[in-house]
């Protein structure tokens, strides 16, 4: 990328009216493999959140607590997966996108809000496994259809609400400086390191926003899979056991890359992280774990194998008798 590039918009004292997203400086052949990579991905990640709503949907042994926020997940990775990819993939054929200031702080805010609502339906599907391996006598009565609504709506709305009071915030900020954000998308930390305005009460607002968002649902997972366990090694038998780990470990799975990355790129220090780094665990959380959602439960679940052959073996017959 030019020099000119790099040093071009610096205005004077007025706050910008657009962004510059570089996204990855590499070579034209490597941007084509990577558009090609990432559109397949984009693809095979929409496809397969949208099997698992239509599996749980139209399949009444799928009609359970599990797998109705199994649902709200996939929902949330299209959305997230959407709202960060068609411009990845913008970006990757001409090099850098042009993105007005209201169009990134969009991005931004639906961005947030989506991997906040990640964290709150992890933390309500390990509680529900909780339940159901620790309680089981009270599981019925307490994760009824009414109460699972509930969680679903809260952890929505609260997401959204709380998310949009911090996007307001930070796009209060001054940006009179350059207006290149080396990135491939509107993230937080990119914006905060090119605003001119002090940055404190932002960063402290993400601190203290840390503590619901984060802290406490990392807690509350941590706590339920550590009674999940005890349970598990002490009180079930072999073939109970073998069938709780097999249903606990897609979600542990996904909770540990999730949370993982996630506080790889916001809580451990920045100091020192490359770009690429920075970019690569940026990916694997907006790109990889969308995928690999609906992938570790599919594999991994007798349950919806079954309805998906059921399903493919109905449609089948249906065609049948049409011809």
């Amino acid at each position: 990328m030019s020099d000119h590039l790099h040093q071009q918009e610096v205005s004077d004292g007025n706050n910008q009216t657009e962004f510059i997203l570089l996204g990855f400086q590499c070579t034209q052949n490597v941007r084509i493999l990577l558009f090609i990579l990432f559109l397949v991905i984009y693809c095979v990640t929409i496809c397969g959140n949208l099997l698992i709503i239509t599996l749980v949907s139209y399949n009444k042994n799928l009609h359970s607590p599990m797998y109705f926020f199994l649902t709200q997940l996939s929902m949330n990775d299209i959305l997230v997966t959407t709202d960060v990819v068609p411009s990845m993939l913008y970006i990757l054929i001409n090099e850098r996108e042009s993105i007005n200031f209201f169009s990134c702080f969009t991005q931004l805010y639906v961005f947030c809000a989506s991997e906040s609502s990640e964290c709150f339906l992890l933390t309500v599907m390990s509680y529900d496994r909780y339940l159901a391996i620790c309680k089981p006598l009270r599981y019925a009565s307490i994760m009824n259809s009414a109460y699972c609504m509930k969680l679903a709506v809260i952890t929505w709305m609260f997401s959204f609400s709380i998310i949009l009071i911090h996007t307001v915030t930070t796009s209060m900020l001054q940006f009179c400086g350059p207006n290149i954000i080396d990135h491939f998308f509107c993230d937080l930390v990119p914006l905060l390191e090119i605003s001119c305005s002090d940055t404190k009460i932002v960063q402290l607002e993400l601190f203290l926003l840390s503590v619901p968002l984060d802290i406490i649902p990392c807690v509350i997972i941590i706590a339920s899979y550590v009674n999940i366990l005890y349970t598990i090694l002490w009180t079930l038998s072999n073939t109970v056991r073998q069938k709780a780990f097999s249903t606990c470990s897609s979600h542990l799975s996904v909770v540990c890359i999730y949370f993982g990355t996630l506080f790889g790129v916001y809580v451990l220090p920045t100091k020192g992280q490359s770009l690429n780094i920075s970019k690569f665990l940026s990916l694997i959380y907006t790109v990889v774990t969308p995928l690999i959602n609906p992938i570790i439960y599919s594999l991994k679940n007798k349950d919806i194998k079954k309805a998906l052959h059921k399903t493919i073996n109905k449609n089948i017959f249906y065609n049948n008798c049409a011809l």
